[in-house]
């Protein structure tokens, strides 16, 4: 894919919003080639339109851009993927409160998005702290990458901000990693697309493919966790997104699904 030049960020003023667009901004910083456009989906109340004016205001000193007002109404998914095309928006930035115990309603809302968007989601969890992105952890299972064009999207996080990038695979059924012909070609895709960003591939085995995944990112320090939900709701177990669904509403770093 090109460049991301535009990010939408999903905005009802809650803490949780306000923290997907600190992330936003910290992502654009100065740079004149990304711009920003919040998006507040009604449901059934108003805004004033001095909010919009506040939040421009907060940010006109950082961004080399004036952030974006668009509004919708209805569904919050079919309204943003509404939005997204046709505003050509490339990265959604959506906040997460996560989850313990029950599901909350915005959990479900981002979970919902990140399966149905057509383009790249960071999700932000509630209470993240300074923007920081050094080291990203791209999960991948035994299956073959998909299409391996969405490394792309990749690449351009990690040229953005020198990341590193680890790839993690958890292994969590007994067979032989890393030798099979599938492994081989996965290895060849990586190193293509992701140059000298790409730092080591690491197999874990861990009967619990969530808690791997999270382990090893707090372990490594890990910034962001990156994953490709078509290859896992394809072929690879926890099947029909559950990796994906499990790691939006469980993990405390970001997480970016591309799609």
């Amino acid at each position: 894919m090109d460049k991301i030049a535009t990010i939408l960020v999903p905005f009802n003023f809650s803490e949780v919003s306000q923290g997907a667009l600190e992330y936003a901004v910290g992502y654009v910083g100065r740079d004149e080639n990304l711009k920003i456009i919040v998006a507040h989906i009604a449901n059934g109340s108003e805004v004033a339109p001095d909010a919009f004016n506040s939040i421009e205001e907060n940010y006109k000193r950082i961004l080399k851009h004036p952030i974006e007002f668009v509004s919708g109404s209805g569904s919050l998914t079919e309204s943003l993927m509404d939005i997204q095309k046709r505003e050509q928006v490339d990265l959604i930035i959506m906040g997460t409160h996560g989850i313990s115990g029950e599901e909350d309603s915005a959990s479900t809302n981002t979970s919902k998005l990140v399966a149905e968007a057509d383009c790249p989601v960071l999700v932000v969890p509630q209470g993240l702290g300074e923007f920081q992105i050094k080291n990203i952890s791209l999960v991948l299972g035994r299956e073959e990458i998909d299409d391996t064009k969405v490394l792309g999207t990749l690449l351009d996080v990690a040229r953005r901000f020198n990341a590193k990038v680890h790839v993690l695979t958890i292994e969590n059924k007994p067979d032989v990693y890393g030798y099979s012909e599938t492994d081989e070609k996965n290895e060849n895709a990586i190193q293509y697309y992701l140059e000298s960003f790409y730092s080591e591939h690491t197999f874990i085995e861990n009967p619990d493919v969530v808690e791997g995944i999270l382990g090893y990112a707090t372990q490594k320090e890990i910034d962001v966790i990156a994953i490709l939900p078509r290859n896992h709701t394809k072929r690879s177990e926890p099947s029909e997104g559950q990796l994906t669904q499990m790691l939006t509403l469980h993990s405390k770093v970001p997480l970016l699904a591309i799609n």
